[in-house]
């Protein structure tokens, strides 16, 4: 019998927070290792050891057959990059995905990385992109609906900005397992989807193309990357539903606070 939307208790929601810091912890430690040369292949090893040394375990490695602990999705690719031995290069953004599991539960962040001289047309992308997150986040209060969230995603991205969103991946539930119901879309429509209620945890994450919202998956059966080959990006956040406000399980900020420290990372 497949499983509904799991209500979460506070104890719970608390071993999802630890989760959570973990893998953001792991994001801030990318921040500070990012720059021209260093490869995929480099910083999902240190990942791992990170999250391991941690008392955590990678929740992509071995999930569904992927190969590495950490997606790193380049420039075009979406979500679902491979880590590999290419090396990154000055002007590359640079999507990190990463997941968690320890004491049971989940967790799954994901930031975009503007390496060296990016294009300012594309630093407007990263920034529409991260934007529509806290928008969607803002409508994730107990008695709204999951299209609440996707709409005021969609709108601003690509109703004021022009950008697409992508249609074939969404955010969702998270907890015992990485994906849980309910799905969350990037699009949609104000009063539509499941009601929102207390308890609930959720991810968030906004796909947002350059151009195109179409989208194809490379050989390797898992880089999804834009049509058009033009740039995409990626920001997510683990939340748990609430009255008033949304409670942010992951944390950004201590990822952006690595990125000031390093002079090869862009910021916002």
């Amino acid at each position: 019998m497949a499983k509904g939307i799991i209500i979460k208790t506070d104890e719970e929601i608390e071993l999802l927070r630890k989760s959570n810091l973990i893998v953001s912890k792991t994001l801030s430690l990318m921040g500070e290792m990012l720059k021209p040369g260093i490869t995929g292949k480099k910083l999902d090893e240190k990942a791992e050891e990170f999250i391991r040394d941690n008392g955590g375990v990678p929740s992509f490695k071995g999930y569904q057959g992927f190969p590495a602990s950490l997606c790193i999705s380049i420039n075009e690719a979406v979500v679902h990059g491979i880590p590999n031995n290419l090396e990154i290069k000055d002007g590359d953004v640079v999507s990190i995905d990463c997941g968690v599991y320890m004491n049971g539960f989940h967790g799954d962040a994901a930031y975009t990385f503007a390496i060296g001289d990016v294009d300012e047309k594309i630093m407007k992308l990263l920034r529409v992109t991260n934007k529509s997150l806290y928008l969607g986040i803002e409508r994730a209060v107990a008695g709204n609906r999951v299209g609440d969230i996707s709409y005021a995603i969609q709108y601003f991205t690509e109703k004021q900005h022009g950008y697409g969103v992508v249609r074939e991946l969404v955010g969702h539930g998270v907890g015992r397992d990485l994906h849980e119901k309910p799905e969350v879309p990037n699009f949609g429509r104000r009063g539509r989807g499941p009601v929102l209620k207390d308890g609930m945890t959720i991810a968030i994450e906004p796909m947002i193309n350059m151009g195109t919202k179409r989208v194809s998956v490379l050989d390797d059966g898992w880089t999804i990357v834009t049509r058009d080959r033009k740039a995409s990006a990626h920001y997510e956040h683990s939340v748990v539903i609430r009255k008033n406000k949304a409670d942010l399980l992951s944390n950004h900020e201590i990822i952006e606070e690595s990125i000031k420290n390093n002079a090869n990372i862009k910021q916002l």
